[in-house]
């Protein structure tokens, strides 16, 4: 159950909605019953799969934008499409951060962004987070 959960935290905590899975995780790591290998995968495929889903609302907002409420005018969003797809891809590593990072994931979706670059960038920078996230918590308990 513990690892259901944590998916499930860790996708949500990838949208739009304010939540946090890092206590989650370190809670349920601390018991000895769950596998820390487990917990770090299902926290990191439900992060990514998070960041795609916000990755898709991006994708999708352009629908609107032509209308007056929208942000940005077309020609303004195509040249920061250009630059963001051209140097900023490698911000996709920072998704991780609280706020930050959907709005990075957010804008690379506005951007449409290939998701052959989207995937593996953000579950790496996810991937390394939750590590660091045990990892630390590991030197705490042993030292």
């Amino acid at each position: 159950m513990e690892y259901v959960t944590i998916l499930v935290v860790s996708f949500l905590s990838a949208t739009v909605l304010p939540l946090g899975s890092e206590a989650l995780l370190l809670f349920y790591a601390a018991q000895e019953a769950n596998s820390l290998v487990l917990l770090w995968s299902w926290a990191t495929i439900g992060n990514s799969i998070g960041a795609v889903t916000t990755w898709l609302l991006g994708a999708y907002l352009t629908r609107f934008e032509g209308r007056r409420w929208f942000p940005v005018d077309s020609k303004k969003r195509i040249k920061a499409e250009y630059y963001f797809n051209r140097y900023g891809v490698w911000s996709l590593l920072f998704t991780w951060l609280p706020i930050i990072g959907d709005g990075i994931a957010l804008a690379a979706g506005v951007f449409r962004t290939s998701l052959w670059y989207f995937i593996p960038l953000v579950v790496l920078g996810k991937a390394s987070r939750y590590a660091l996230i045990l990892w630390g918590q590991h030197l705490i308990y042993a030292g």
